[in-house]
């Protein structure tokens, strides 16, 4: 072998050797990461179980994820601010939360009635994954102008239309209340159809309650609106909604906390995030399951279908409003276009499939009245 080609093989074999300790010795990531919402949560348990898969993924250049319980830092109005300015190195929210400063959040956290084109929460995945959503879904940061990578994380509807101190059969009776609602379309939708919607916070909703302030509420589903304690104070429940067919959680890390990470960081935090889409959903179907049935056997609240003419009195408004907002805003228009095409493809074969599983489960759940 000539002195050439040992000198390259000894080159060759330093490199590898480089990398490889490198990899091995790649500085830690601490990433503290601020939720909006209690520590008691379901979405903080799941996000937990993320920062468990990361740092398993991890281990040879830990990635830790410390979650600091809401207003720990900066006020949860103040969170994606704070990761923008590197106060704190990540958030935790709903991505409609910051439709203040971009419209089209609207569209990634919680599409009214489901984009008013038949989405719900896995045709909303499929899109996202396969079909440009998560390309778009990173530009809209920087339309925000906000210096974050953001990983979507816990999709959680259909939402139940939510709680009333009495029955409603119609939208007139529906109309009498004072209600809370998410904020952005999904509360304007309400607004628009005569609803006195009023947003707050999560931890807000029960003192308003107690205090008269407000007379009726959503939150989410079953399990997450039983740790709030809903059923203290109001027993009739809907399950039926449409303000939040799809709704989604995530997480925000600071840009240059991530794009100092390595490419094993930045892909573990990807493959956990991907992973976390499909336990979320299956994590919520049985907690819900088990929740539902303790409200209704034990807690004695009474289950009711949502008054009939509720749903096209909501698909209407919430349409309008994601049209006048296509109109108005030139990103919004390329995300709302973007899963309308989708729609035309996927969703007659899904809701197709999807009703043959409806009328499966509900034969099942009639049978189980009997």
């Amino acid at each position: 072998m000539s002195v050439l080609a040992k000198f390259g093989k000894t080159l060759a074999a330093t490199a590898v050797a480089a990398t490889v300790a490198t990899a091995a010795y790649a500085a830690p990531v601490n990433i503290r990461v601020q939720s909006v919402i209690s520590a008691s949560a379901d979405e903080v348990v799941m996000l937990q179980n993320f920062a468990e898969d990361v740092l398993a993924l991890t281990k040879d250049d830990p990635v830790t994820i410390e979650v600091l319980p809401a207003g720990a830092v900066v006020a949860n109005s103040g969170v994606l601010d704070a990761v923008d300015k590197g106060l704190v190195e990540g958030g935790f929210a709903w991505t409609h939360y910051w439709s203040g400063k971009h419209p089209a959040a609207a569209l990634f956290g919680s599409p009214p009635a489901g984009g008013g084109i038949g989405m719900d929460n896995l045709a909303f995945l499929s899109w996202f994954q396969f079909a440009g959503g998560k390309e778009l879904y990173d530009q809209l940061w920087t339309e925000m102008g906000v210096n974050v990578k953001g990983f979507m994380l816990q999709p959680v509807g259909p939402e139940a239309l939510g709680w009333f101190k009495e029955p409603i059969t119609s939208m007139a009776d529906f109309r009498k209340y004072r209600f809370r609602t998410p904020p952005g379309i999904p509360g304007q939708a309400y607004k628009d159809i005569g609803v006195a919607s009023v947003a707050m916070g999560g931890g807000d909703i029960l003192p308003a309650l107690e205090k008269g302030t407000i007379d009726a509420a959503e939150w989410c589903c079953p399990k997450p609106d039983s740790v709030f304690g809903f059923q203290k104070v109001l027993k009739h429940y809907y399950l039926q909604g449409l303000h939040q067919v799809v709704v989604n959680a995530d997480m925000y890390i600071n840009g240059d906390v991530y794009n100092a990470m390595t490419d094993h960081q930045k892909k573990a935090l990807e493959v956990a995030a991907n992973a976390s889409l499909s336990k979320a959903m299956s994590y919520r179907i049985y907690e819900n399951g088990k929740a539902l049935k303790k409200l209704v056997e034990e807690d004695g609240v009474i289950l009711h279908d949502t008054p009939a003419d509720y749903f096209p009195a909501y698909m209407n408004a919430a349409k309008a409003l994601l049209e006048k907002n296509a109109d108005e805003n030139a990103f919004f228009k390329t995300v709302y276009d973007s899963q309308k095409a989708f729609a035309e493809v996927a969703v007659p074969f899904w809701a197709g499939a999807q009703a043959s599983n409806a009328a499966l489960g509900k034969a099942y759940a009639d049978s189980l009245k009997k």
